[in-house]
């Protein structure tokens, strides 16, 4: 359920019989011919799905993340370290405050990923509570199906979705090689543009949509059960 559609009684209420809570972690950037909210649009719905049947709130999605890789491509807005640090740390403070004690941080994007370290060491500071850091498409689980099925890289098939489609705009026939993973770590936003050309990382533009929905449920199921008994024991 949307924290959005409740009022603060409602989530008083809430509190009062559980201390669940998801806090999507999106990005703003390049997806080829897809959205440049990608990552934030599919993870905040993904959440809602899943945290639907199990009751939890979810919160708004942070649309802004870690992608100094993409920045040579307009549209796209990374924030510096210090910055997302920061605020992750005011957001898991504030629901503390308030009594949560279970908090998902649910990243729709890769470059997130030491938001995970951060909810390690805030955990690690709050006996009574827990942070558990899931990746949305890329917990290997997730991808482990995706890659079964078909090759997939960044803004390809897996990810090509109606929310993420953009009226007028017309999606590739076809494959497009992989772009090596290897070349991109090391790579300046100036050099990762010209090695991704159209921005995407490689495989299939679009496949009959049974394919990406395969992944979807995949991933829906993983969240909703992380949901229900992902926890460790209570501190």
């Amino acid at each position: 359920m949307k924290l959005w559609d409740h009022t603060w009684m409602q989530v008083e209420k809430y509190l009062e019989h559980d201390d669940r809570v998801v806090v999507p972690l999106g990005s703003t950037e390049q997806h080829a011919y897809l959205s440049v909210g990608t990552d934030a649009i599919l993870c905040e719905k993904g959440a809602v799905e899943a945290a639907r049947s199990e009751g939890v709130p979810v919160l708004p999605v942070l649309p802004f993340g870690l992608t100094p890789l993409f920045t040579a491509f307009p549209g796209t807005v990374s924030l510096r370290m210090a910055t997302y640090v920061a605020l992750l740390t005011d957001v898991l403070d504030a629901l503390y405050a308030q009594g949560f004690r279970r908090i998902v941080l649910l990243s729709g994007h890769g470059g997130n990923a030491p938001a995970a370290q951060l909810g390690q060491e805030w955990g690690a500071a709050h006996a009574d509570a827990e942070v558990m850091f899931h990746g949305w498409f890329t917990d290997p689980r997730v991808w482990s199906v995706a890659t079964g099925l078909a090759e997939a890289g960044h803004a390809s098939w897996v990810e090509n979705f109606a929310d993420v489609r953009i009226d007028g705009v017309g999606i590739p026939a076809g494959a497009k090689p992989l772009v090596p993973p290897a070349a991109l770590r090391t790579a300046s936003p100036e050099h990762a543009r010209e090695l991704l050309g159209d921005g995407s990382g490689g495989g299939a533009y679009q496949l009959e949509q049974h394919y990406a929905d395969k992944v979807w449920a995949t991933a829906v199921t993983l969240l909703r059960e992380q949901l229900s008994s992902g926890w460790n024991a209570r501190k």
